[in-house]
């Protein structure tokens, strides 16, 4: 009866449409009022939830790729990646989808990937005969990577979600080879389906121009190898690493490249400060909300109900990714990482899988969330950019689903795709 006020709350509210931050805070003190817990205790677990240092890499992360998404490094990752694939066969959807890579390891974040490279690459693409519906399932599902590569801002919370007791830095360079096996294998799809429905070549990019191409993305591209490199190196935390990217990305926008406007920096502030403020605020309520669930013992109750279906991790692991892709097409990503993580990774963990390979089989279900409705934040944002219909982008979408599926089988059931960078790491 404990678990049924919980979480019968917790849905209850999201239902009726509030928000789910608010949801989580109202099902666990509804949980405390029953359980004879008192108010202030629920409170205080709100105030840990954001009382930790490595949150602050969150904000810092967001702006940081702001910063860079406002201030002309999508132009510049896309001309570079004209420079290696847009002569091919369906060379500007490659394009589309190797500049979300380059994107994805300067802003962590599907969004922004989706409406930096598609205001600019969805245009491209339909003015050189491809079908605008397909250009905008190319940007959307490219921008899955942002997820996956580092710095990804979305490991970091789940990092905190399991108790701060993995790694930021291991989380990081485990997303890198899922990440870019993700954007090959949309690659390979795209060249399947650039022969068979004769989309058009692109030119060859003279010598010269490749190399002034390259100077003019280095720039952007070396944020990457700041954050990691300070991060391995033991120079700054991932932390200080998100600071410095900070400063690095305000430098090089209004300095070096100087396309964007001082002015308009409030507004970008303005942003940046209410995407952050929501997800303090679903962090802090989460944190409460598993406090009640930790009370109630559910962690280890449907660890208990994983393990009397089955003794086969595989079987298990099947099981976690329906649930996951199911509750993907039902909240958005952030607010599923602190409410998975605690109940989902003790049953990871008692069938032999590390966290941080479970980390990557998590984030996967819930980038492909991302572009699923009815809650895909991504795909919405897809649409609004490429102004197409919803109904037209599900109905033409599905053999990219496919594709995504093959990369979610090969993650969770080859653990080596996912540890063997940290593996180094810990050499």
């Amino acid at each position: 009866m404990d678990a049924l006020v919980l979480l019968g709350t917790f849905g209850f509210l999201i239902i009726v449409g509030v928000p789910v931050a608010f949801s989580l805070g109202l099902a666990a003190i509804a949980a405390a009022l029953w359980y004879g817990i008192p108010l202030q205790a629920v409170m205080l677990k709100i105030s840990d939830g954001v009382d930790e240092f490595a949150l602050l890499a969150i904000p810092f992360f967001v702006l940081a790729g702001a910063i860079m998404a406002e201030g002309g490094m999508a132009l510049r990752l896309i001309n570079l990646a004209k420079v290696f694939v847009g002569f091919i066969r369906g060379g500007l959807a490659l394009v589309n989808v190797l500049a979300s890579t380059f994107f994805g390891c300067i802003s962590g974040s599907s969004v922004a990937d989706t409406a930096s490279v598609g205001s600019v690459m969805i245009p491209q693409m339909e003015k050189n005969g491809y079908p605008r519906v397909f250009a905008t399932n190319v940007t959307v599902c490219g921008s899955v990577q942002a997820i996956l590569i580092p710095p990804s801002h979305n490991a970091v919370i789940y990092s905190l979600a399991a108790g701060g007791t993995i790694s930021i830095a291991h989380l990081f360079l485990a997303g890198v080879l899922p990440g870019l096996l993700l954007g090959v294998t949309l690659m390979v799809m795209i060249l399947f389906m650039a022969h068979r429905h004769n989309y058009p070549k692109g030119e060859i990019v003279s010598l010269g121009q490749a190399v002034r191409t390259m100077v003019d993305a280095f720039w952007g591209l070396l944020t990457m190898f700041i954050i990691l490199g300070g991060i391995l190196s033991g120079v700054f935390t991932p932390t200080e690493s998100a600071a410095v990217a900070c400063i690095y990305a305000f430098i090089i926008t209004m300095f070096v490249y100087r396309d964007y406007k001082c002015r308009e920096l409030p507004l970008l502030m303005a942003r940046v400060v209410r995407t952050v403020g929501m997800v303090m605020m679903l962090i802090g309520f989460a944190a409460a909300f598993g406090y009640m669930m930790a009370l109630m013992q559910l962690p280890a109750m449907i660890t208990q109900f994983f393990l009397s279906v089955s003794d086969n991790k595989y079987i298990i692991l099947l099981l976690i990714n329906i649930i996951l892709l199911m509750l993907g097409c039902l909240m958005d990503m952030a607010p599923l990482i602190v409410i998975c993580t605690p109940i989902l990774l003790p049953v990871a963990v008692s069938i032999g899988i590390d966290p941080v390979h479970f980390g990557m089989i998590l984030l996967v279900n819930l980038g492909m969330g991302l572009i699923t409705p009815p809650v895909g934040a991504t795909l919405f944002v897809g649409c609004a950019v490429g102004r197409v219909p919803i109904s037209e982008m599900v109905r033409t979408i599905w053999p990219f689903y496919l594709a995504m599926l093959v990369v979610l089988a090969l993650v969770t059931y080859v653990p080596a795709i996912s540890m063997w960078l940290p593996s180094m790491l810990k050499l």
